[in-house]
């Protein structure tokens, strides 16, 4: 085990605490997005195999959603004519609530805003009120940062969670982070409703009280503002994916965060190569620096050559899945991931599935991806990571924008899911009454 560690986190850099003008240095960009008309969203079904489902999301399609037999995608219609012309059965599906249906149709909201009925929802700046407001109330439990900055210069806010919060103290460590994708602002309510419900039970709720007390817990509850900002910038959903980082050379914006991963980076058709592409994956792994300060935050916990954190849920919508590694490959074992640490991951991920009623399975049984967080986390440090994809399961519930009278029900329903990963994070291979890493 390491040697306990007594270190003031005011005392390191990297947690200097978050200004109080922490907006943003660089003024956002507030290009409208492309014409609504230009893309449709359908259901592919009879997609039946991962590999049928790998093939259409290579399509260069932007995935929006899928299950054990079909794929819910955004496409042009020249893609569409390729994918019926394949023999892909396709239904036409409506666009989400609050997304323009003809080009130019004037919002309800104002321009940075949510659209009506989704004011529920936290842009940047509120998200960053609510933190300090919290922080503040709990100073002893709850301590408010951050790890670096987006691309436009948002600061990355960093939540920490523990009995004795100014202190870095020898306990396991647990991360969560949400919003990678700009538009799954439902994870981003999910990153803020445990930071709450964690600073609110400590002192009040037992099993709260004890999972705070013996754990050190890290909150990233938006790790790519600029895109989550520009989904909005309009005052309607501009289906934003990518960060906002242009590509030289092309007119082309943005990377995909959860593509631009350094292991297996754009090794096996699981991302593309294509700056236009939604999952492109930038010019080399960690191109994006969303994605390289999150990693920097991640190796800084390596502590006496052994990383402090040994837990981690990547939030997404939309599908109602638990996803674990690897992605890159659909074997279930790889160099790296053994039979028994394959049963463990296995084991956890269907009992946190147990508690929300989502479809536990290996990242890869959905289609290949590769350069994803989650592979990342294992291969580099073996923390225990896992993908969730929230509510809905369709586009025809709201797909990626939800109305924000659910946001209360779809956080809660992963309570259980958070203290089952916090409960086992010291030892995640007792799940299976296997020996612990010493």
């Amino acid at each position: 085990m390491p040697l306990r560690r007594v270190v003031v986190i005011a005392a390191l850099a990297l947690f200097a605490p978050l200004a109080a003008t922490a907006a943003v240095s660089a003024a956002p960009s507030t290009a409208p997005p492309p014409p609504a008309g230009q893309q449709s969203n359908y259901r592919v079904q009879g997609l039946l195999t991962a590999l049928q489902r790998s093939e259409v999301a290579r399509e260069g399609v932007d995935v929006l959603g899928g299950g054990r037999d079909y794929l819910e995608v955004r496409a042009t219609a020249q893609q569409a004519d390729r994918m019926r012309a394949s023999g892909l059965n396709l239904m036409a599906l409506p666009a989400a609530p609050g997304v323009p249906a003809t080009p130019g149709l004037p919002s309800l909201a104002q321009a940075g805003q949510f659209p009506l009925g989704y004011a529920g929802y936290h842009t940047y700046a509120e998200l960053t009120d609510e933190l300090k407001s919290v922080a503040a109330a709990h100073p002893g439990q709850v301590a408010l940062s951050s790890y670096g900055r987006s691309y436009e210069g948002r600061a990355l806010p960093l939540v920490k969670i523990s009995d004795n919060v100014g202190v870095d103290q020898n306990k396991p460590e647990v991360l969560f982070t949400c919003g990678q994708h700009a538009r799954e602002h439902l994870t981003i309510e999910m990153c803020l409703h445990i930071v709450h419900r964690l600073a609110e039970g400590y002192g009040s709720d037992p099993g709260i009280t004890q999972l705070v007390h013996s754990r050190e817990i890290w909150v990233m509850p938006m790790t790519n503002p600029d895109g989550s900002e520009f989904d909005i910038a309009q005052g309607s959903f501009a289906y934003w994916r990518k960060n906002r980082q242009p590509n030289p050379g092309t007119a082309d914006i943005g990377t995909d965060l959860n593509r631009n991963w350094g292991t297996q980076w754009a090794c096996c058709g699981g991302s593309s190569s294509n700056p236009a592409d939604e999952t492109y994956h930038g010019p080399g792994p960690f191109s994006a620096p969303e994605t390289a300060q999150i990693r920097d935050f991640v190796n800084s916990r390596v502590i006496g050559g052994r990383e402090q954190i040994t837990a981690h849920i990547d939030f997404h919508t939309f599908s109602e899945l638990v996803l674990w590694p690897f992605g890159f490959t659909t074997n279930d074992t790889a160099p790296g991931l053994d039979g028994a640490e394959a049963r463990t991951f296995q084991a956890l991920g269907k009992a946190m599935a147990a508690t929300n009623g989502y479809t536990p399975e290996q990242e890869s049984d959905l289609y290949i991806t590769d350069g994803a967080v989650t592979d990342w986390m294992w291969a580099q440090h073996h923390v225990w990571s896992y993908t969730f994809e929230m509510y809905p399961t369709s586009e025809l519930q709201g797909g990626f924008y939800p109305p924000d009278t659910e946001i209360k029900s779809q956080t809660e329903r992963n309570d259980k899911a958070v203290d089952l990963l916090l409960g086992y994070a010291d030892c995640v291979p007792r799940i299976i009454s296997a020996p612990c890493s010493t």
